[in-house]
């Protein structure tokens, strides 16, 4: 049952900010005695594992402190960082970068254009890993014009280059000397990058400790010591919170950690801690299998209906506390081309029934539920087994179906098993959500075609040759305005089909101690600028 007193926000990862020495020990990185200088410790439910960032299992908000980009992406637009400024072609080819003349690696080794063109190659050696971002299937080659000069030569046009080359992973740099056999694909010697925190110790599962960069090319960051400490998820982190101990909180769409939002309003009432809120980063969504034919989630009528008994209104306010505004479309106003008008499907019991029943779908007599044909209407409905959120989610959209006649039967798995499933196609219907704002809706929308993302969502549609041509030229094409309409054109299929159940626009929220200050937000919802921060003297 929907309990509609539960309120939660999710967390992916809890920061404390405690007062420790300059140098903690090893075995004591909580140490709360009060000294001239504050740190950042934040607990995380998960390790920051390999922080090789040209692969995929380290964190991201780690690898953000660590690794920079030559171009960085801002509310603005794109804009310089490694590289002080670039030329792009007339023929939209041609990407020549000039790099600052003053950054270095941790380790000390110079970073120009020959380090630019080992780690780029590195990628593309690996470039079915990278599949999923379409800039590794554009790129032709990476030449050194001069010492602090590169060029990257693209066998055709791709307008999300700078945007894709502004990532996280994998197109940050790490020092040449930890490559292994001049490469990174196999694993690295080190994590030396160039950006403003410096991995100083890891202890596997325990926790790891990142001290600021004192020849940062950007200026050495105030906060001196960040610590990531592996800590269990849920009633732990808010003990810890409640007790002072952990005193600083960021959520993002991961779920890994659940706390009760008015809990976070008596810290916030304290008057010892503020909380800051992002603008909408993603879309918490609902993603159905139109590929499988045997389930009667390939049927239009069917995601239709189901989009129709999505409560957001109740799903924003009672279960994640006002923190989050229920979504009706794919992306939210706030992406760029994605302000469209589509159709709104609202809460409305009656009209998914209404469609059911005009598409055959019919109610057994005595049992409430609906069948076709003989097959009975249900599907599986995936979720993340550590998020509380999800679960009360799957629970009330599951009640409000069932009412309808359509049975849904929810499973709860890891977040790995969620991933394997999507791009394996083994599901009717899985929570997820869009790469946001840094990524969307260009990546989101390559995706489409990706099986690695969302191929086995899309093809079963009968306008997906259409769309995936569409995809392809909106990559191509230098014109914003024809950009602009191909857009158009891919939002509303993917709308009209249903393929994509909008639930919640997710956001950063950030609790933290009311004298900590310079707390901003970047374009991704995975790692926060922890580099701006400091404390109120």
């Amino acid at each position: 049952m929907f309990i509609t007193t539960f309120k939660s926000i999710t967390i992916l990862m809890v920061l404390t900010v405690i007062l420790t020495a300059c140098n903690p020990a090893k075995d004591q990185p909580n140490n709360q005695a009060e000294t001239a200088t504050k740190n950042i410790t934040y607990a995380t439910a998960k390790d920051i594992n390999d922080m090789n960032p040209h692969l995929y299992a380290g964190s991201m908000p780690a690898q953000g402190i660590v690794y920079e980009s030559l171009v960085e992406n801002t509310a603005e637009g794109i804009k310089p960082l490694l590289a002080e400024s670039w030329d792009v072609s007339p023929d939209g080819k041609t990407y020549t970068f000039h790099l600052r003349k003053d950054v270095k690696f941790h380790d000390g080794e110079p970073f120009n254009a020959e380090a630019v063109k080992q780690n780029i190659e590195a990628v593309q050696r690996n470039s079915e890993k990278h599949a999923w971002i379409k800039l590794s299937t554009k790129i032709k080659a990476c030449r050194v014009v001069d010492e602090y000069t590169v060029e990257l030569v693209l066998a055709e046009p791709y307008y999300p280059t700078l945007a894709e080359l502004s990532m996280t992973r994998p197109y940050v740099f790490i020092s040449p000397k930890d490559f292994k056999n001049g490469e990174t694909k196999d694993g690295v010697n080190g994590y030396h990058g160039t950006g403003p925190y410096i991995l100083a110790d890891h202890q596997p599962e325990q926790y790891a400790t990142f001290k600021a960069n004192p020849n940062y090319w950007n200026g050495t960051p105030t906060i001196p010591m960040i610590t990531a400490k592996v800590l269990p998820a849920g009633e732990t982190t808010y003990l810890a919170l409640q007790k002072g101990e952990v005193n600083f909180a960021f959520t993002d769409d991961r779920g890994a950690d659940s706390v009760d939002v008015e809990a976070v309003e008596q810290l916030i009432a304290s008057g010892k801690y503020q909380r800051v809120q992002s603008e909408s980063m993603n879309t918490k969504m609902i993603v159905a299998n139109t590929s499988r034919q045997a389930s009667p989630v390939h049927e239009q009528a069917v995601r239709e209906a189901l989009w129709y008994v999505v409560d957001r209104e109740t799903i924003s306010k009672d279960i994640m506390g006002g923190t989050e505004a229920p979504a009706y479309t794919l992306f939210s106003k706030n992406v760029n081309d994605a302000d469209i008008p589509l159709q709104e499907r609202a809460y409305d019991p009656q009209k998914a029934a209404s469609l059911l029943k005009s598409a055959g779908w019919v109610s057994t007599e005595g049992t409430g539920s609906r069948s076709k044909n003989g097959k009975p209407l249900t599907m599986k409905l995936y979720y993340d087994s550590n998020s509380s959120s999800q679960k009360i989610e799957a629970e009330l959209i599951q009640s409000a179906a069932a009412a309808i006649g359509m049975k849904l039967e929810l499973t709860g798995e890891e977040s790995t098993s969620i991933a394997n499933r999507r791009s394996t196609g083994e599901y009717d219907l899985l929570f997820n959500q869009t790469w946001g704002l840094a990524y969307d809706p260009q990546s989101t929308i390559a995706g489409f075609t990706s099986q690695n993302a969302y191929l086995y969502a899309t093809q079963g549609i009968p306008e997906a040759p259409k769309l995936y041509k569409t995809i392809d030229q909106i990559m191509t094409t230098t014109n914003e305005q024809t950009r602009q309409q191909l857009f158009t054109d891919v939002l509303t299929i993917v709308h009209d089909e249903a393929v994509f159940i909008p639930i919640t626009n997710g956001n950063i929220t950030v609790v933290s101690p009311s004298d900590l200050k310079g707390i901003t937000f970047k374009q991704t919802q995975y790692e926060l600028p922890f580099e701006q921060m400091s404390f109120e003297k």
